[in-house]
């Protein structure tokens, strides 16, 4: 077994990992580049909240803290979509008592590293910027707050930090794929703030989605009553961030396109000029691991926000991974390289995944001929729960895998042009002609 594990970040995916660890009984020693943010310096402006699912919470029960993290974030049941004019339209997400869940990231970071503090053999070093991997000596080095040199050297070396890896940065010397691609499009991190009375202005237990095809704005809410808003839209053209120059041109912007949010957002100009403007980017390499270093999280496979699995599917490689160094019995190359084999797959598809849906959000949900699309859908799967699924279920409430998700997606797409190109909406509960067309089609 493995005496010392070094993490590279300190993160989401660096916090549960490094639990994970303790708890086999590993020196866990972990370096991040930020400052400790329990001590305050959780710096908001550039964040898109997280939407916790089935999948990331079944991280967090392995780690013990599900219910905590529960208790501060909100039940998402689905879309609310809202028109130029103000009207509303909702889509719900799954089933009847099936929920997404907002929870800011600083809150859930915060809270991981409280539970890491707890073990003795988890040693964390904040403002630590990681400068040099080695992966064949599991030798990293790092510059503190200070400007000092700081070399550690481990058995095992994971890189959990984040889309900019420093460690997959050491694997670029031969033989490695990568790919880097950034969408058209950036996004900028806008408020809602709470009623008079602290209350919600909007519904609360919904993710609301301005629709406008080309761009769009979320927003996800927070336990103070206010909502995290997300503007996406191009970086450049007629409406982009480049034609968004004045305070002037802001306010147009926003009283045509999302008049009924301007008197919600009294910072909009102070946030909209404040706050960063980031970029969206997918990120995927192979292998994740080389010698004694290895890629978990966004370091391995960075995707889009777009379905809210980002922090879910870096969870779920916290998961694998711990039951793989206990099913191998502590012999990390085997399962390190049953690891890389199992998940590089599944994260190929979520990232293909979250590209499609990104265009479902901007383009199509507020349309008539979506929305009929979605109510067929969620009628099948009421009617038929062990038949058929949506791919956003098996997506983001079950925990097959993602490439499953993604095959199914498209046998169900056939079946639901099938059904809607042919005009047979009224069959939908006939068992004697559905069962017997859903089996085909989804088997074949």
């Amino acid at each position: 077994m493995a005496e010392k594990v070094t993490l590279v970040g300190g993160g989401l995916s660096g916090g549960l990992l490094s639990v994970f660890l303790a708890r086999r009984g590993y020196e866990v020693h972990v370096f991040e580049r930020r400052p400790d943010m329990r001590q305050g310096n959780y710096l908001g402006g550039r964040s898109i909240n997280l939407a916790l699912s089935t999948r990331g919470i079944r991280g967090l029960e392995k780690a013990g803290i599900d219910k905590d993290i529960l208790d501060i974030a909100i039940p998402m049941t689905g879309r609310m979509m809202h028109d130029r004019e103000g009207n509303l339209a909702y889509q719900p997400y799954g089933k009847d008592g099936q929920a997404i869940y907002s929870i800011s990231r600083g809150a859930l970071n915060i809270r991981l590293l409280q539970l890491a503090d707890a073990f003795p053999n988890i040693h964390m070093y904040f403002d630590h910027k990681c400068t040099f991997c080695d992966p064949e000596t599991g030798i990293t080095r790092y510059t503190d707050a200070n400007g000092n040199a700081v070399e550690d050297k481990a058995d095992i070396v994971i890189g959990t930090d984040g889309a900019f890896s420093a460690v997959r940065d050491s694997f670029m010397t031969s033989r490695f794929n990568y790919s880097q691609t950034y969408e058209a499009h950036g996004y900028k991190e806008l408020e809602i703030t709470p009623g008079a009375n602290g209350d919600f202005r909007i519904q609360k237990n919904s993710l609301h989605i301005w629709p406008r095809s080309s761009f769009m704005m979320i927003a996800l809410p927070n336990p103070g009553g206010n909502f995290t808003c997300t503007l996406f839209m191009p970086w450049e053209g007629e409406n982009s961030f480049a034609s968004l120059s004045t305070p002037e041109s802001v306010l147009t912007f926003f009283k045509k396109e999302f008049g009924d949010t301007i008197d919600m957002m009294p910072g909009l100009i102070d946030d909209f000029f404040g706050n960063p403007t980031g970029n969206l980017a997918t990120m995927r390499c192979y292998p994740w691991v080389k010698h004694k270093a290895a890629l978990l999280g966004d370091s391995a496979h960075a995707i889009i926000p777009f379905y809210g699995q980002g922090m879910n599917c870096c969870f779920e490689d916290c998961i694998v991974l711990d039951e793989l160094i206990a099913e191998h019995n502590g012999n990390w190359p085997t399962a390190l390289d049953h690891y890389q084999k199992s998940r590089k797959p599944n994260a190929d598809a979520i990232a293909n995944l979250a590209i499609q849906n990104f265009v479902e959000m901007r383009d199509l949900v507020g349309t008539a001929a979506f929305r009929h699309r979605k109510h067929v859908e969620h009628d099948l799967t009421e009617l038929y729960p062990d038949l058929f699924k949506s791919q956003y279920e098996l997506t983001t409430f079950h925990t097959t895998p993602y490439r499953y998700a993604l095959e199914m997606g498209a046998k169900n797409d056939r079946l639901l042009n099938y059904i809607i190109d042919g005009k047979l909406e009224e069959k939908l509960a006939d068992r004697s002609f559905m069962e017997p067309l859903i089996q085909q089609m989804l088997t074949d």
